[in-house]
Order: structure tokens, then sequence, then C-alpha cells
């Protein structure tokens, strides 16, 4: 029974990745010089997701609209990322933006926050 629930839910995530990927917006244009500044204050930010996760797939849709290229670190089963998730986020939820900003280390949950946040500081 597992099997076959862990079957449809990869396959219906699947379909949702692609459907995003076909239906993409454009990015938000900057000129380079702004750009450079936006690639720079992204070094403090990572974002950890699973493939396949409705919700990973709309902050991805946001960061990809925003056009900020942030890292992704994938936090499926057996990943380094998921046990640093674990052992410093304090919990394996995701999406999970890490934001380190003067030493100090942030760990925003929910997608619908972190997509607030990132069009506050980005858009």
């Amino acid at each position: 029974m597992k099997f076959f629930i862990r079957l449809i839910r990869n396959t219906l995530g699947l379909i949702m990745v692609a459907l995003d990927l076909l239906t993409r917006g454009r990015k938000l244009q900057r000129t380079p010089s702004e750009q450079e500044l936006v690639n720079e204050q992204l070094g403090e930010l990572s974002l950890y997701q699973f493939f396949a996760c409705p919700f990973c797939i709309k902050t991805r849709r946001a960061i990809h609209k925003l056009n900020l290229p942030i890292e992704m670190r994938d936090a499926s089963q057996g990943s380094p990322f998921r046990a640093e998730l674990l052992e410093n986020g304090g919990k394996v939820t995701v999406p999970c933006l890490r934001i380190e900003q003067q030493g100090k280390v942030e760990w925003m949950y929910e997608s619908s926050d972190i997509i607030r946040y990132l069009e506050k500081r980005f858009a």
C-alpha cells in the first residue's frame, strides 16, 4: 500500500513540476549592476526543498519570477542537507529558507512567508 501511495504522490508531483515549467512567467528584469548587487545579497540565502513538493514548487516559481538565483538544497531522504536542516532548523519541513545576516542564522518555514519576505526584500 505504501508503494502505491508513494507512486501516486510522485506521479502527481512530476505532473505539477511539468506544469510549472510550461507555465512560468517572465523573470523580473534588472540592469546588470542591479542584478549583480542582488546576486551578492543572495549569498546569504539558501532554500531547502523537495523537488516535487507543491509548496516548494510555489516558492521556486516566485523565486524564478523575482529573478533570484538562490542556492537550492535538496532535503530528500539520504541527503546531507536533510540532516543539516533537522540539526540546525529543528525540523525537516520544506520549503525552508536559511537566512544568514551579520553572523546570525534564521530558518524561515512556510512558503507564503518566504515569498512575502523575498518580494519585500528584492522586488
